[in-house]
Formats: C-alpha cells, structure tokens, sequence
C-alpha cells in the first residue's frame, strides 16, 4: 500500500504534467498603462482587465486579459516595458497612456511615445485600442475614489463593460 508521502508526490506529478501541458488562452490581450490599468486602490481581481477577462469568458472566448499597468507610468516607461508583454500569440494591446506625462512634465513626448508603441504593434501585426482622457471622462464621478482620479471597483467594471464592444470589433468577434 502506498504511503501518503507517495501519494501526494503522484498527485503532485499529475498536477505539474498538466500545467505542463496546459494550452495557452486562444486569444491574449495586454493592458499597458498607468495607476487606472493596474487598478489603483483595488484589488487585482477588481481592476478593469480581470472584469474585462471575466466578460469575454461569459463570452465564451478563450482570452487571458494580462494587466501591465503600473502606477505612476509615463508613455516612455510604457514603451520600455512593452516588448517584456508583448509574447507570441498576443493579439491585442489596450493602451492606457493616462496623465502621468503632463504631470512630471513630459506631456510633449506623448504623442510620440504613443506613435513607437502603435509602430512596435504593427511590425508584429497586434492591434491596438488606446483609453484616452475622453473615453474614461465618460465614466460616472460617483464612481470615482476620493482622490478623483481613480475608479472604484463598480467604476472599473463600468470600465470593462464599455471596452468590451471596441475589443470584440477588434478580434472580429
């Protein structure tokens, strides 16, 4: 008879081979940009990408929704980040360039940041959905943080619910 010892390391070996085996989502999106991709003041599962990567499930659309945002990112940070994200198979990029520009006074570099990330995209031919100040101005205040510039956990989800049309175009779905 085998041991418990035995067995778990069975169960363990199992468990490895099918991770192992695993095939990857049939469709990967990476969010990259700022304190609003990742989710500031929420917890990850509440961030917009995992709501997002819930909706396309509920979908049924295989798709791992990355979260490449990181507080307090300029364009220029985002695009020496980008190619760390950007595997094979991804298929589509959602661009958060946000505000930190202007604020550490580097808002004349954006537009041009934003040009060398579309350009990166199109020589691997990944498409692009790029959130601007206007598309997240339409969102409810009263979704708001008491900092007034990020989103409570209704108000990323809100946030998801009105990309998702934009990123079901962009797949063809």
């Amino acid at each position: 008879m085998l041991t418990t010892r035995v067995w778990r390391a069975v169960v363990l070996l199992i468990g490895l081979t099918t991770a192992a085996h695993a095939q990857p989502a049939a469709v990967r999106i990476v969010a990259l940009g700022a304190s609003n991709t990742e989710g500031f003041g929420v917890s990850t599962w509440e961030a917009y990408p995992a709501r997002l990567q819930e909706l396309l499930k509920a979908r049924s659309i295989d798709a791992q929704v990355v979260n490449a945002g990181l507080s307090g990112d300029t364009t220029a940070g985002m695009l020496a980040r980008l190619d760390a994200f950007l595997l094979d198979g991804t298929h589509l990029l959602i661009l958060q360039p946000g505000t930190n520009d202007a604020r550490y006074g580097l808002a004349s570099e954006t537009s041009g940041n934003v040009a060398k990330i579309k350009a990166r995209l199109d020589e691997r031919g990944i498409k692009l959905i790029v959130i601007d100040n206007a598309f997240l101005g339409t969102l409810p205040d009263t979704e708001m943080q008491q900092d007034g510039i990020h989103y409570t956990p209704a108000g990323y989800a809100i946030l998801a619910e009105r990309l998702l049309p934009r990123v079901l175009a962009e797949l063809g779905r």
